[in-house]
């Protein structure tokens, strides 16, 4: 195909996730059995590779099971009582969690243990292994905000002190913060700390700019990833022609129809071997 294909420079794995990945490759090639506690990152390709190295991904059912093994940790963080059960298990942790993280599941904690026992509020996708993991911070009592309407499980006359998951959009949490700003209910004192990784935030100016210029977008990434889907849609906001792949096989050529310029781009989850796959693949059709 005579198409110029560009991929972006800024796409790929954030650095808690390179770490992860690297610190499992690591004792896989020692010989090590390893287990990862939950998908080392969120997509599904390089799960699969590094299935293909002797890495096993397990459930917290399979990890309350274990005995004497050794379990990696994956750069979304685990509440204190997976640390608990590796003790009492003589599991050895090898612990992956992104720095960003623990800093956060730190402050909540400091939060959570203060005199005046405000109410913790976190601004995140409910269930995602993140989340799960601050909450755990707080012995799951922490208030998890998805959406702008679940404010309103807020007692806005009581203090309030709100979080972020790492990868949430920053103006999404802006918006959240303005809403509480006015329902709350002095004396009660409302509190908020922009936890979100720069490094994932910073992706999306960038990401805008590099749609905006090419004839269609090739998005790639998985399906679990939120930061994925959320990347995508923002592409889409400024180019219609994105396409969302988790792989060369999903690739429509059809889509490329009338088309010079090809940008190619992805989630903090997605390879760039994958991604190299992908052009590679429309070079050779």
């Amino acid at each position: 195909m005579n198409i110029n294909i560009e991929i972006d420079a800024a796409s790929g794995f954030c650095f808690g996730v390179t770490t992860a990945i690297r610190k499992a490759e690591e004792e896989l090639h020692e010989g090590n059995c390893l287990y990862c506690l939950g998908d080392i990152v969120h997509n599904g390709k390089e799960v699969e590779r590094l299935r293909s190295l002797g890495l096993v991904t397990i459930d917290h059912e399979r990890f309350s099971m274990l005995q004497n093994a050794k379990v990696l940790l994956r750069a979304h963080g685990e509440p204190p009582a997976t640390y608990e059960m590796a003790r009492r298990n003589h599991i050895e942790i090898i612990d992956a969690t992104c720095p960003v993280v623990l800093q956060l599941q730190k402050r909540i904690r400091r939060e959570y243990e203060r005199p005046e026992h405000p109410q913790i509020a976190i601004f995140g996708k409910r269930g995602h292994a993140e989340v799960l993991g601050l909450v755990g911070q707080t012995e799951g009592n922490a208030l998890v905000i998805d959406h702008e309407d679940d404010i309103w499980q807020l007692d806005f006359k009581r203090d309030i002190c709100l979080f972020s998951q790492t990868t949430k959009p920053l103006e999404a949490f802006r918006e959240v913060v303005r809403q509480i700003e006015s329902y709350i209910e002095p004396p009660a004192t409302f509190r908020y700390f922009d936890t979100i990784c720069r490094q994932v935030s910073g992706r999306l100016p960038n990401m805008l700019e590099f749609a905006a210029r090419h004839d269609a977008i090739l998005f790639v990434s998985g399906k679990k990833s939120s930061n994925g889907r959320a990347l995508y849609e923002a592409c889409r906001s400024v180019n219609e022609r994105s396409y969302f792949v988790e792989g060369p096989k999903d690739i429509d050529f059809e889509w490329l129809g009338g088309i010079s310029t090809l940008g190619i781009c992805g989630a903090t989850s997605t390879p760039k071997w994958l991604m190299e796959e992908c052009k590679r693949a429309i070079l050779d059709h």
